[in-house]
């Protein structure tokens, strides 16, 4: 009996860790052979590459920190698609249904976003960014330990498409900030 409880504690908990960047490695492997969507995928290798550089100003010092516990950042976008509304409302519907908690939208005539994150003790392990309009579709992942003091620095120093619009959650953070 014993056995059987550490057994399924087992599988709960590793079922919670692979549940990391579920969402979008789901996309990833539905989209794999579709040449219309980039996929890009950076590893937490690349990212400990980055933090064994040398920091020269105070700008690069605070990417590196910023970048030092991130685990992986996966993107998969599509300039041109038929159908990027439906593909939009597809993955936010993916999104809300593995649990994670918006943090922002923004909709306009053309184009929707939307940031969410999965969130355990204070810690943020996942922000997942949903984006599509007309005919392009965005969604890009960042997980590890992510403080979203550092996003916009992240956002601004990576410089993978999609990412620009972490500032825009980030600008808007500041200005909530001001407000109250």
């Amino acid at each position: 009996m014993k056995k059987g409880l550490i057994i399924i504690g087992m599988l709960l908990l590793s079922m919670g860790v692979i549940a990391q960047g579920t969402v979008i490695t789901k996309y990833f492997n539905l989209l794999e052979e579709n040449e219309d969507y980039t996929k890009v995928s950076v590893s937490q290798k690349m990212f400990s590459m980055f933090t064994e550089l040398e920091a020269g100003s105070d700008a690069e010092k605070e990417f590196l920190e910023a970048i030092s516990k991130l685990k992986g950042l996966k993107v998969i976008m599509a300039d041109s698609i038929g159908d990027a509304e439906k593909m939009y409302k597809t993955a936010i519907a993916d999104v809300d249904k593995a649990g994670y908690e918006e943090l922002m939208s923004i909709k306009d005539a053309e184009e929707n976003l939307k940031f969410s994150i999965i969130e355990k003790d204070g810690i943020i392990e996942e922000l997942i960014m949903v984006a599509g309009g007309n005919k392009g579709f965005v969604m890009l992942s960042l997980y590890g330990e992510i403080d979203l003091s550092n996003i916009s620095k992240i956002a601004q120093e990576l410089r993978v498409e999609g990412l620009e619009n972490l500032g825009k959650m980030r600008d808007n953070h500041d200005h909530d900030k001001d407000t109250y």
